[in-house]
């Protein structure tokens, strides 16, 4: 490690309650290549999906509830490249609950935020570097 680049996020951990559905969840929404093990080479099946270099792990925990109380307290942000065809194809596929819709937040940046099953919010969002109004009539002519 670099003082130029610092620290790199490795993986991130969602305990559960029910951790392979949530692993099927997110696999069926994003359809990364689930990773055979737990990345650190443990022992048992692990839930661990990799995503561009990063890993999502879940777990099995008891100390945590079935859903999250406070689901806004971290999210999980997906950079897409059709935020449209991803919200699309979560409705069809999974029929999530979406807590905002695809809407323009800045100059050329789409978000949409969309709740997992524990109730965790995960957010998409799709950098277009189009204004606001060019986003508007596209999405419209979609």
């Amino acid at each position: 490690m670099t003082e130029a680049t610092g620290p790199r996020i490795g993986g991130i951990v969602l305990g559960s309650t029910d951790p392979e559905r949530l692993w099927e969840w997110y696999r069926t929404a994003f359809t990364p290549r689930a990773a055979a093990a737990d990345p650190d080479g443990g022992e048992g099946p692990a839930h661990v999906l990799e995503l561009s270099g990063t890993y999502v792990i879940f777990e099995s925990r008891d100390d945590v509830g079935r859903k999250s109380v406070e689901p806004g307290r971290i999210l999980i942000n997906f950079e897409v490249t059709d935020i449209h065809g991803t919200a699309r194809r979560l409705t069809e596929q999974l029929n999530p609950h979406w807590v905002r819709p695809v809407e323009a937040v800045d100059e050329g940046v789409l978000l949409a935020t969309v709740e997992d099953p524990d109730g965790n919010y995960v957010q998409l969002f799709e950098v277009t570097g189009k204004s606001t109004d060019q986003t508007a009539a596209d999405s419209s002519a979609a």
